[in-house]
């Protein structure tokens, strides 16, 4: 069955087209040690797993167990006014009974039971013990409505709710996801099956899950396999032999991985969201996000998530390495797309997480990267390159224009391509660029033999435009020969003998990790991110098969940000696909282009750390909000009379203070909701401000969370 990659045996995918693709991935990169994938869950904590509720929630909230809260904080009494209040009415109550009991305030409050009860009660030789019962019963009745009058004076309900039983069944864990539900609503008998009347499918999938053969990736790749049959892109009955025939091993991945080789995140796949933190409990956040985890998942990242941080402060292991976790995750269930971009040694995740690893630079590297991203077309071909080569230069620059310097790389790439059938490689690019004249003779030769005189013209216009003013060649040379290095001699190579990995293959359920050489090749590993970013901008969002979420995670996007890579971040969230950023400061980006990618990206984090320069950009992006500002005012009290005078003179030598009058103004202002000294200096180390956008549109403020919790 032709599946986006989530049912095709291992190492093959579906609709392959005429580009370079990935070779069936390895089990582990050569010189690393595999280590072994986790072992299967308890039966019984799976199911109890799978029965946890997870609510609607607002956007960021942790689904797993939530229990949702009120929007606006309810008004709390101080303790210990309320047990003082408490007290008091307490007090209060004892004694208007003791007054009623002893007749101080007389004998009308008795006439109910005078009115109730036969007089002959009352007489000498009456029934007696029927009046005493009755009178009891009477004084169980008045002490009774006493007590609820004075209870709700005194806020006895709140008491017990702060203090017993409710608060200690607050206090422990839910016994809801033990609980077994009714057949027809629990998810572990699987009733979107048997609906559609396939209970063979459903009762041996709820076979494994109780006898503990089942994952969580397990589920969720079932799950998303399910969910291609009622889209009707895929036959019920294919499905059930599927399901029948391999169990919870259906549909696997086409890697023939079940579940990730280390886990150091907290992962809920069925709402598709990896745990970050927890939200402070703190006045200057919603009441209903305080205390609550913090997550995210696809609908938001597919936003794009920007994170601003010194070293040091947690980008890395706090926030990259979880969510690439749970896009890895996501790509065994058949549900996204994932490349990791970072410098070697970065801890991004051990090698047995992923299908492909390109370690760019590295002697042992398996893989080697597409420098043209699988195109064969040289005016895409040559538009991306020149991002990455000059994007992010400032247009002042001698020849830094993009578009300049694209029109300068298809003149030659076009008539290379026709000439050889690939494209050059970047020594044979080099020379091209720098106007070498063996390469260019021998080139014009060819398509002369060819007949190719369109591309002829091309290289008769670049000849022309040579060594001109503001000729773009002479500085796309100097960038190609820092790629043109010795260590990077085996690699970009364009004659087919080796495995390039192409973005092209975001079409399938890939998880990619690519190595940059940072140390000692800096500006190399600048211009293969910009590459690799626009690479991605572009392969998103010309997708066939949108269904698979599609996600790039550049850890330090230092000088990677230009123009055009934001104008293609804006594009992605309509293509089910986004982008993972991280920065040290902002002024890694250039200055007119701060501003816009805060703009383009819906998610954005300032963590501890930042600088006030950057807290004001941050601050300027949140904008402000509404709130009541209380003012109090204290005047000393001036006494006119003589016996106030030697009051106020007592109460000054006893407190040490003198008697004031205190004057309290409520109004509404408006102010940042977090300012640039805020972020800079109050924000604990381990936290960081964050605010959030699903790609539906929902927002939610800027968040003081944990990221230790």
């Amino acid at each position: 069955m032709d599946t986006d990659g989530t049912h095709d045996a291992p190492g093959t995918y579906a609709g392959q087209g005429p580009r370079p693709m990935v070779p069936p991935p390895p089990r582990h990169a050569p010189g690393i040690e595999a280590t072994p994938v986790p072992p299967l869950p308890d039966g019984a904590a799976f199911l109890g797993w799978l029965r946890v509720p997870r609510p609607e929630a607002p956007p960021g909230i942790w689904r797993f167990g939530y229990t949702p809260r009120p929007e606006q904080e309810p008004e709390r009494v101080p303790g210990r006014q309320l047990f003082s209040g408490a007290v008091i009415s307490f007090l209060v109550g004892w004694l208007i009974w003791s007054l009623l009991y002893n007749g101080y305030l007389g004998s009308y409050w008795l006439w109910p039971l005078l009115a109730l009860t036969p007089e002959s009660w009352r007489a000498g030789d009456g029934n007696r013990l029927a009046f005493v019962v009755a009178t009891y019963l009477y004084y169980l009745v008045v002490v009774g409505g006493l007590l609820i009058m004075v209870g709700r004076l005194g806020r006895w309900p709140e008491i017990w709710r702060r203090i017993g039983p409710p608060a200690w069944s607050a206090a422990r864990p839910s016994a809801r996801s033990a609980t077994v539900e009714a057949p027809e609503a629990d998810p572990a008998s699987w009733p979107q099956l048997r609906a559609v009347g396939a209970p063979d499918a459903a009762d041996r999938l709820a076979a494994d899950a109780t006898a503990g053969l089942m994952r969580d990736v397990d589920h969720a790749r079932i799950d998303r396999a399910w969910q291609s049959v009622r889209s009707g892109r895929h036959a019920l009955p294919e499905f059930t032999r599927a399901v029948l025939k391999d169990g919870a091993g259906a549909c696997v991945h086409p890697s023939g991985e079940r579940d990730l080789h280390a886990r150091s995140a907290r992962h809920d796949l069925i709402a598709g969201q990896v745990r970050l933190g927890t939200t402070a409990d703190d006045e200057r956040n919603p009441y209903q996000y305080r205390g609550a985890g913090l997550a995210v998942g696809p609908d938001l990242l597919g936003t794009s998530f920007l994170a601003v941080g010194p070293s040091g402060s947690g980008k890395t292991g706090s926030v990259i390495r979880p969510l690439t976790e749970a896009l890895c995750l996501q790509a065994l269930a058949g549900r996204a797309a994932v490349v990791v971009v970072g410098a070697a040694g970065a801890g991004l995740g051990p090698a047995e997480n992923y299908d492909v690893v390109v370690r760019v630079g590295h002697p042992d590297s398996v893989y080697d990267l597409d420098l043209y991203g699988g195109t064969t077309d040289p005016d895409e071909a040559a538009t991306v390159l020149a991002e990455a080569l000059v994007g992010d230069l400032a247009d002042p620059h001698p020849g830094a224009d993009s578009r300049r310097s694209a029109t300068v790389l298809a003149q030659l790439l076009g008539p290379y391509y026709v000439a050889n059938g690939r494209f050059p490689s970047v020594p044979e690019l080099r020379e091209l660029l720098d106007g070498a004249p063996a390469p260019l003779a021998a080139l014009r030769e060819t398509l002369a033999e060819r007949g190719q005189d369109a591309m002829l013209r091309e290289l008769d216009a670049r000849e022309r435009q040579s060594g001109g003013a503001g000729d773009p060649s002479v500085l796309l040379a100097d960038r190609m020969a820092l790629l043109d290095r010795p260590a990077f001699a085996g690699f970009f190579d364009t004659s087919g003998e080796g495995r390039p990995f192409s973005l092209r293959a975001l079409d399938h359920p890939v998880r990619v990790r690519i190595d940059l050489p940072e140390r000692g090749h800096a500006d190399a590993s600048r211009i293969l991110a910009r590459l690799l970013l626009a690479q991605f901008t572009a392969s998103a969002a010309h997708r066939e098969d949108r269904s698979l979420f599609a996600c790039l995670v550049l850890d330090d996007a230092s000088r990677t940000v230009t123009p055009e890579a934001v104008r293609g971040i804006q594009r992605l969230r309509s293509a089910n696909a986004g982008a993972v950023l991280t920065l040290r400061t902002l002024d890694d980006v250039a200055g007119p282009l701060r501003s816009a990618l805060l703009g383009a990206t819906g998610c954005r984090m300032a963590l501890a750390g930042v600088t006030p320069w950057d807290g004001q950009q941050f601050a300027e992006v949140w904008g402000k909000e509404w709130i009541e500002a209380t003012d109090v005012t204290d005047r000393q009290i001036v006494a006119d009379e003589p016996l106030t005078k030697v009051s106020h003179a007592l109460r000054k030598l006893i407190t040490g203070k003198a008697p004031t009058a205190r004057a309290v103004t409520v109004r509404q202002v408006e102010r940042e909701r977090w300012s640039a000294s805020e972020l800079a200096h109050a924000v604990p180390p381990g936290h960081a401000v964050l605010s959030l956008t699903t790609v539906r549109g929902e927002h939610a403020p800027p968040l003081l969370v944990d990221l230790r919790e």
